[in-house]
């Protein structure tokens, strides 16, 4: 069984640290997108981006691969564990990354074409070198399901690019503790910052479409959208099967959701520090009332869903 969080782990704090970094920057004036390349800014975020990327890379493999036996490069099918909650991860991971080297490329000024090819491949790139190091690792095996996650996460960034020049539609993360990541601590996490990355239980991935940008003619705040969620539960190991000899019974099912949101970027405002919040906190889902289906509970509204 390959258990992801190390990929999740990982990509967050790259991802944090990139788009802090980014976004701070440009609460000074001088350092507004610039309408032309510049080749300065241009080196600077390579170089920043590939020492990061270099500097993460490293630790992984000396305070995480090091604590287990490595192997002959193998591969492994987990298509079918933790009810593809997991692939969900890698999807909104290479989704969120690409979108933060595309616009930091941006920022440089570089052209639409060089952002697409070499900023929003971006999370695939560090996805793909990390999904190496697992084929090396005799505990986990390179995953060619995680990899096309991958792909389809750095395409739906691209796609939407190249189609309409646009995010019209957002990928979002939202979560919730449950009472599962008590049952197995060791693999769900301990603790809210733990389970915020390991227990699928609680994790909804969302894909956020603006009204306003399908609808240019309407009079629909263009700050509102509507949201597409899908979540499982039930969940205390990838397939259902006995958990430590104790044969729990695993009622694993899937979860739909159909909510409102708000995309943050296109609130506006005259405020660079309330630009850069806004940026930061949109790839979270806002709380807002949810209709959601699963086979057990079937059609249910919470007034509030996170």
């Amino acid at each position: 069984m390959k258990f992801r969080s190390l990929n999740n782990i990982t990509t967050c704090i790259v991802f944090f640290v990139v788009t802090l970094s980014f976004s701070q920057s440009q609460t000074t004036s001088f350092l507004k997108p610039s309408d032309t390349l510049n080749v300065a800014r241009r080196n600077a975020v390579i170089i920043s981006e590939a020492s990061i990327g270099t500097l993460t890379l490293i630790g992984l493999d000396q305070l995480w691969y090091a604590d287990f036996p490595r192997s002959k490069f193998k591969t492994i099918n987990d298509t079918d564990e933790w009810l593809q909650m997991d692939k969900l991860g890698h999807v909104f991971s290479a989704y969120q990354l690409g979108r933060v080297g595309a616009n930091t490329l941006d920022w440089a000024g570089v052209s639409k074409q060089d952002q697409l090819i070499y900023g929003a491949t971006l999370g695939f790139g560090f996805l793909t070198a990390v999904e190496l190091f697992d084929g090396y690792s005799d505990e986990w095996g390179f995953s060619w399901s995680d990899m096309a996650a991958n792909g389809l996460g750095t395409g739906l960034y691209i796609g939407q690019e190249l189609l309409w020049d646009d995010q019209r539609i957002i990928m979002k993360y939202s979560f919730h503790q449950t009472r599962y990541a008590s049952l197995r601590p060791d693999k769900l996490g301990d603790g809210f910052l733990e389970e915020l990355l390991k227990d699928y239980n609680g994790q909804t991935y969302w894909l956020s479409a603006n009204v306003h940008s399908f609808f240019k003619k309407s009079k629909i705040p263009k700050w509102i959208n509507v949201a597409f969620g899908y979540g499982a539960e039930g969940m205390l190991t990838g397939k259902n099967e006995a958990v430590d000899n104790l044969f729990i019974t695993q009622n694993r099912r899937r979860q739909f959701y159909l909510s409102l949101d708000v995309d943050l970027s296109r609130i506006k405002t005259n405020s660079r520090v309330l630009r850069t919040i806004f940026d930061v906190f949109n790839v979270i889902k806002v709380p807002a009332p949810t209709f959601s289906y699963d086979g057990k509970n079937g059609i249910k509204l919470h007034y509030i869903y996170f």
